[in-house]
């Protein structure tokens, strides 16, 4: 019915003899709109989480709790632990850099894509997602609408191409997803016992099997729109911007979740205040049981929207984006110490495995210029912007506190290192990418895990190999070759003087794209991302760019 209701508004502005800059205009003012009469969205409704036992019915069991907190487009440089936070250095994170502190910091932790669904995928699954074909994220109908229409105001090459591919037999949205068939970190963890909660983003399809209640998980509490606050809310602060990938999250939001796929509702508070009061909830309801509990923040993702309360201790910092991005980190931030006080007060926080990390790295379309310094690159590219993100594991009953370790991992290590913990079988039907990364913490020189990395969003592809770094951008034969023992910075393009390493890491891609599955849906987008400014700035002669397809 979206769908029609949209067509139908496309006809009507196309018909009219306004200039298409005002058409443009119309569209995102009508779009918000007709999305709250298609989807309306209910008073808050108050969650059911499951109940465990009133009291310990196994004092021997020695498996632990497990928790997995996912930041959404968080960059290297946004917490205090690695560059100082947020950009220009003056906003800390005390609570996420003490997990660091009384854990492992993985100072090499790489996620398994530079957009978020692909990476969701690998997380959850513990296998790269092109094995079977997650490789795109998936954007809704309206979505591509608005890219296209804005596209077409400075890029008619582009606008070509995601009309094409609208006009494609796409599939729905909530049909875009991760196969049912594939088996989730959920799922091994509910077959041995334990009790499975999923908080806020899923991102991996809604139907056919897709949603999180069919992929292991006994209770969900998903995000529906974008907002963290209605955009007229006086408790928010809004920053906007005029990149196109903002104006298509602005125009398209609403401010819902869903609890195990009922009606959507508006949560009662900043959401991510809400998924963290919520999770207390599960862990209150579940601490005399073994837990999953999977908090997948939509912070700090676009739109900036953060608390008045939080921007006003932000006053410091030189900018009203960077402000405002601040108090957003500051909300995430708050968020694992509610979780570890918690578990502290409940006397379980020495058996509580948690794991916390990003799935891409920091975004160019906010307007911020060093969230993922020192390296180059955004999400939606591979240098290492987009792709080395903050990663630590904690376990104080069973890991010693204060290890960094240097090697690099990936996303995909999360399944194998939380099913050993668990105790719990991996499935022997399908190769596993990951690793479980206990071992490897346990010695005083640790091995590597990995000595080779991949990484392929359709035209844009990139495999880490030893210490040597290939990235290339297909349609345009632009390639890049980095050591990256002496340039971790990837300063030096070494495609011209290397050419032995050259064809051993190019070989080794090609190998890697033959054993991977052709794509589920096709991508609806492509287009040109500057490496080393964001979006909106000046572009110039020389700069370096990728082409993304997504």
């Amino acid at each position: 019915m979206l769908r029609k209701i949209i067509s139908l508004l496309v006809v009507l502005i196309l018909s009219g003899s306004l200039l298409w800059h005002y058409k443009v205009n119309i569209l995102l003012w009508a779009l918000p709109k007709i999305i709250n009469i298609a989807n309306p969205i209910q008073e808050n409704i108050p969650t059911t989480w499951s109940h465990g036992p009133k009291e310990v019915l196994d004092a021997s069991e020695t498996r632990p709790n497990i928790i997995l907190i996912l930041a959404d487009d968080m960059g290297y440089n946004d917490i205090s632990l690695h560059n100082g936070g947020a950009g220009d250095g003056s906003l800390q994170t005390p609570h996420i850099d003490s997990l660091a502190e009384n854990g492992v910091w993985f100072s090499k932790g790489y996620a398994a894509n530079a957009t978020c669904a692909p990476s969701r995928a690998s997380i959850m699954t513990g296998r790269y997602p092109t094995r079977f074909g997650f490789e795109f994220t998936p954007i809704p109908d309206y979505g591509r609408l608005v890219l296209s229409w804005l596209a077409a105001e400075d890029d008619h090459v582009l606008k070509r191409r995601i009309d094409q591919e609208l006009a494609t037999n796409l599939p729905d949205f909530m049909d875009q997803g991760m196969p049912s068939e594939q088996i989730t970190v959920a799922e091994i963890l509910k077959q041995a016992g334990y009790y499975t909660a999923h908080i806020g983003k899923w991102h991996l399809g809604h139907s056919n099997g897709m949603s999180p209640n069919d992929q292991g998980f006994d209770d969900s509490l998903s995000l529906g729109g974008s907002y963290y606050l209605p955009e007229d809310d006086p408790r928010v602060v809004n920053a906007k911007f005029e990149t196109d990938i903002d104006k298509m999250i602005w125009s398209s939001g609403q401010y819902s979740a869903q609890f195990n796929g009922g009606e959507y509702f508006a949560p009662d508070k900043y959401v991510t205040d809400y998924y963290t009061d919520e999770a207390l909830k599960v862990i209150e309801n579940n601490k005399n049981r073994p837990f999953f509990l999977y908090l997948s923040h939509w912070a700090i993702h676009n739109p900036l929207q953060a608390l008045r309360s939080d921007v006003q201790e932000m006053q410091h910092m030189s900018g009203h984006n960077l402000q405002v991005y601040s108090g957003m980190i500051k909300a995430l931030d708050r968020s694992v110490g509610k979780i570890v006080q918690k578990l502290k007060d409940l006397e379980i926080y020495g058996k509580t495995l948690i794991i916390f990390t990003s799935d891409n790295g920091g975004a160019n379309y906010i307007e911020l210029e060093d969230i993922n310094q020192p390296f180059r690159g955004w999400k939606i590219t591979f240098f290492e912007g987009g792709i080395r993100v903050p990663f630590i594991l904690s376990w104080p009953d069973e890991i010693k506190a204060g290890i960094k370790y240097e090697h690099p991992i990936h996303h995909f290590d999360i399944f194998s290192t939380i099913a050993a913990a668990a105790k719990s079988s991996l499935p022997d039907d399908r190769e596993i990418d990951g690793v479980n990364l206990l071992p490897f913490l346990e010695s005083d020189t640790p091995q590597k895990p990995h000595q080779t990395l991949f990484w392929r969003s359709g035209n844009h592809q990139a495999v880490l190999h030893d210490d040597w770094k290939y990235l290339v951008s297909i349609n345009e034969n632009k390639k890049w070759l980095f050591n990256t023992a002496a340039d971790p910075l990837e300063q030096n393009n070494l495609v011209e003087n290397s050419p032995q390493q050259l064809q051993l890491v190019e070989g080794l891609l090609a190998d890697f794209n033959d054993a991977q599955q052709e794509p589920l849906f096709p991508s609806s987008t492509l287009m040109p991302i500057l490496i080393d400014k964001y979006d909106g700035q000046k572009i110039e002669e020389n700069d370096e760019y990728i082409y993304w397809s997504n």
